[in-house]
């Protein structure tokens, strides 16, 4: 079984990538982003304590997300592999990760970072927010906030997949193309 990490700041284009990696390695997608919008959308205890962290910018406990993936590990079938995409974000989250998949003699394949520089992510964020109308994305103060927690507290993740030799970094400023075949190319070496 592969388990890739799809890595990257708000806005880099893991969702627009996202499909077409799943389709093509045969991976389920699993986005801590839409697993919680589906637990706020049916109103679960859960999803009412997420949205106002995240109205707020903020990040979901993480033993909420570990028990949410961990489920979808065990429950998925049919596939070769998993994409995670937005979690791990911590080092704690990273560390809780490997422990998990370590139980089925399983780790981590590689992390697939798309990076763009911090001035396209406020602008990709508001074009997201106009054209599929999130919430999330519409107010600058909350965009800042992300950023700014992505900076401090997911950027640590560099160095510790880094250290591991898992970590393998795209270049995200591209055509939606483009980009994608840089992914492909490093996933096909996996």
């Amino acid at each position: 079984m592969k388990y890739y990490i799809l890595f990257g700041p708000p806005g880099a284009g893991k969702g627009t990538q996202a499909s077409s990696m799943v389709e093509k390695f045969n991976l389920c997608h699993l986005s801590t982003g839409e697993l919680l919008r589906s637990e706020i959308a049916a109103g679960s205890e859960l999803g009412l304590k997420a949205k106002a962290l995240i109205e707020a910018g903020a990040l979901v406990p993480d033993e909420v997300v570990e028990g949410m993936i961990e489920s979808k590990f065990k429950s998925v079938k049919g596939v070769d592999g998993f994409l995670l995409d937005g979690f791990p974000r911590t080092i704690a989250q990273a560390k809780a990760l490997d422990e998990m998949l370590a139980k089925t003699g399983e780790s981590v394949t590689s992390v697939v970072s798309i990076m763009i520089p911090d001035e396209m992510i406020m602008e990709r964020i508001r074009h997201r927010a106009s054209i599929e109308g999130r919430a999330d994305d519409a107010k600058e103060e909350v965009v800042a906030n992300r950023i700014k927690t992505y900076h401090d507290k997911t950027e640590p993740l560099i160095g510790f997949y880094t250290e591991t030799g898992r970590y393998n970094e795209i270049d995200g400023v591209g055509t939606i193309e483009e980009v994608r075949e840089r992914i492909f190319d490093l996933m096909s070496k996996y």
